[in-house]
């Protein structure tokens, strides 16, 4: 887990100092070695801010040259089958970490390397000789890899927050992005807030010659090399025991690959299914107790605490538990902005953060629990993705709407997802409402430039294989988006904030494909989600243990709104800074916070998502 940097111009040379400059933003990714790389001309450069988990040794340091002496490296991240790969093609190596088989594979095969690889991953390879730039990033995006293109010099990096160190950077918000944020609280791929800045496409690569940033119209050639949708196979698999089986071994196997590290490795426990069945399968393939990290709130109606310690308890782990306050919270919120480097609405950041922080002071790599949900069908948006299929919900919505709108709030809440505008942005509907967000009606009035258009990512998911079910479609469209852009982003930001690095065994790409292929009836099984990785859980756990309704990671935002927080309602969405940014109708933006102080509670997302929006222009713009 590292920070890489590069940069090329050919029209204007960057300083070399500069560019150090700029890649010390990257410190807190790499602390415990760093390196850079300039061409022959000073028109490339590369930098690497290193944290060390595989070969510590020098001889691993970054930007790594190839032992022909033609091509150089910097990367980000952990490729888990890297003596595989190194038997398969029969690579020598000088080194015993991943970065020099990664690099000799691409001499070796060129892009058909990139299929082999197993892991999270965003690197850069130059040929010296051709003067040839190879840009890639893993299947799912775990990973962040974000690039600048101005028409005059071409940078990629990381984090955001480096380009904004270069000289030149041209810091032009990007008109388009707001409405994406303010409807489903983060900024999808590839758009980010500034015009220039892009997210670089997870499952892609690209090749360019650094000369060829000259030619009129320049834009990276961009090549997919995975798309989960082949993987798709013509019948689903609707064997109880037999796929059980074979999903649980994958899952021992992704988890043992994962506890691959030369420091220590621990989870985060929440108590929840995922990251419990994740541990009791690392403390079983350990020799050793494993450290395992939760966190809860002082507030006893959003805690989950205990659950943690009552699943650490039974594993026998050596767990740490910290309890999370207002006082904290008010401490580190004015660091999401900075982290984030544009506006990100997901409040559970801020605990992810903390027990980031608690977790490192005792472990250099964890592992997580994110992906179950979008993979084993655990939110409730999948429900309403079935339903709002139903051609007779159809037919009947817009009465159904109008009733539950004088009902009480639970009703009036679950009666806006029947109020979409259109079967054909259907996706993002039901995830902006499962999330408490902004409809794309509440948007024609909340926004004063009603011109903007959802089409690019609720573009409809087809396979020629079969078809898929609706619950099937709204698990790969939050695969896509809501995993990549949203929950990856945010664990990627916490724990490297703190030089902790984070690994997601359930997004192993074999277990991905896998678990897309599993019949919704297993995955979501009479009425309970997750179903057969409840039953896999089982197996190490009683199940008496999680006989308790579902409940998230998220902040308790609506009580503390209300409470120590309530400034910010004040501070960021007064009438002087909406108007002073003319981005939203004033009158529109008092009334949803009427609205929210006289007890609709289920608007408080739509309010953080304008609180963020605007503290982020108060930082940035």
């Amino acid at each position: 887990m590292c920070g890489i940097s590069g940069y090329i111009s050919l029209q204007g040379k960057l300083d070399k100092q500069d560019f150090i400059s700029a890649t010390n933003t990257l410190n807190h990714r790499g602390p415990d070695a760093e390196g850079f790389y300039a061409n022959e001309n000073n028109t490339l450069y590369f930098g690497h801010k290193r944290l060390s988990i595989i070969d510590l040794s020098p001889a691993s340091n970054q930007p790594f040259f190839s032992a022909c002496g033609r091509y150089t490296m910097i990367y980000n991240g952990e490729v888990y089958n890297f003596r595989e790969i190194k038997e398969q093609l029969q690579l020598n190596t000088r080194t015993t970490g991943d970065t020099e088989v990664i690099l000799e594979a691409y001499i070796k095969i060129g892009p058909k390397a990139f299929e082999l690889f197993n892991g999270m991953f965003a690197f850069a390879i130059y040929d010296i000789q051709e003067r040839n730039i190879i840009l890639c990033r893993d299947r799912i995006g775990i990973k962040p890899l974000f690039y600048y293109w101005d028409g005059n010099q071409f940078s990629f990096s990381s984090e955001i927050k480096l380009f904004k160190r270069l000289p030149g950077f041209i810091n032009k918000i990007n008109s388009a992005a707001i409405p994406e944020f303010l409807h489903l609280g983060f900024i999808p791929e590839p758009n980010t807030i500034y015009e220039n800045v892009f997210k670089f496409p997870s499952a892609h690569y690209s090749i360019f010659n650094i000369d060829d940033i000259a030619k009129p119209g320049f834009q990276p050639d961009i090549h997919c090399y995975w798309n989960l949708k082949d993987a798709i196979e013509p019948v689903t698999k609707k064997d109880f025991a037999s796929t059980k089986k074979e999903l649980k071994a994958l899952l021992i196997d992704s988890v043992e690959k994962q506890l691959i590290s030369d420091v220590p490795v621990g989870t985060f426990l929440s108590g929840g299914i995922d990251s419990s069945l994740i541990t009791a399968i690392a403390a079983q393939l350990k020799g050793d107790k494993i450290k395992t990290f939760s966190i809860g709130y002082d507030t006893k109606k959003y805690d989950e605490s205990e659950y943690a310690m009552n699943v650490a308890e039974r594993l026998q782990t050596e767990h740490y538990a910290f309890k999370l306050t207002e006082d904290e919270v008010e401490e580190i919120l004015p660091s999401i902005i900075f982290q984030y480097d544009e506006p990100f609405a997901d409040s559970s950041a801020y605990p992810t953060m903390i027990v980031s922080k608690l977790a490192r002071q005792h472990v250099t790599v964890t592992l997580s629990g994110d992906g179950a949900d979008e993979l084993f069908l655990g939110y409730g948006m999948y429900q309403w993705a079935s339903r709002l299929a139903n051609p007779m919900v159809q037919a009947l919505r817009k009465p159904f709407f109008i009733a539950t709108q004088h009902a009480s709030d639970t009703l009036k809440r679950g009666g806006l997802l029947l109020d979409y505008t259109s079967l054909d942005h259907i996706r993002s509907h039901i995830f902006s409402q499962e999330q408490y967000l902004n409809s794309e009606k509440d948007l024609k009035h909340l926004l004063l430039d009603e011109n903007f258009c959802f089409d690019r990512f609720n573009k409809d998911i087809v396979s020629k294989k079969r078809p898929l079910t609706p619950k099937g479609k709204q698990s790969i469209w939050d695969i896509k988006y809501y995993l990549k852009d949203d929950l990856l982003i945010k664990v990627d930001r916490a724990s490297m904030k703190y030089s902790l690095e984070s690994r997601v065994p359930y997004l192993d790409h074999r277990v991905v494909e896998y678990a897309v292929n599993i019949d919704a009836d297993l995955r979501y099984h009479k009425g309970i989600s997750k179903y057969i990785l409840k039953e896999i859980l089982y197996d190490y756990l009683p199940r008496q243990l999680f006989n308790r309704p579902k409940w998230g990671f998220a902040l308790p935002l609506p009580h503390w709104l209300k409470g120590r927080l309530n400034y910010l309602l004040d501070k960021y969405l007064n009438s002087t800074i909406i108007n002073n940014y003319d981005i939203l109708t004033n009158i529109y933006v008092q009334d949803l916070k009427d609205r929210f102080m006289a007890g609709e509670d289920y608007l408080y997302g739509r309010l953080w998502t304008i609180i963020i929006l605007h503290w982020w222009l108060e930082e940035n713009v």
